[in-house]
């Protein structure tokens, strides 16, 4: 059974977060919210409350032993640019450039191992 959390419209940017998301990817949940505790960035941070959520989503099922799970899927997505009020920084040649404001989805799903 798989137990998902997502936390969409992250105000970061997904390539600062990837790198975490690839350091959890596929260990138990003891172990990288363990990892992601001594991560000092904010990404880290943030994954660290979407493990916690969907930790407690599993919980919410008594036949599951919350031990007993691994992140099966960690998942970080491009989301849109935030364009209200726009501001501009200069470029070469008199022009100038937006500045872009990325957003990200976070998504992690876990399972439970299989006994054996």
């Amino acid at each position: 059974m798989n137990f998902p959390a997502s936390h969409r419209y992250a105000r970061i940017s997904a390539k600062k977060v990837r790198p975490t998301a690839n350091l959890i990817r596929g260990l138990d949940v003891n172990r990288a919210l363990n990892l992601l505790t001594v991560d000092q960035t904010r990404g880290g941070f943030l994954m660290a409350k979407v493990l916690r959520s969907a930790v407690a989503n599993a919980g919410q099922n008594d036949a599951v032993d919350v031990n007993n799970l691994y992140i099966r899927d960690c998942r970080v997505d491009e989301g849109p640019l935030l364009n209200g009020r726009m501001r501009y920084r200069p470029a070469s040649m008199g022009r100038s450039m937006p500045i872009r404001r990325r957003t990200s989805h976070l998504k992690i799903v876990l399972s439970e191992r299989e006994a054996g």
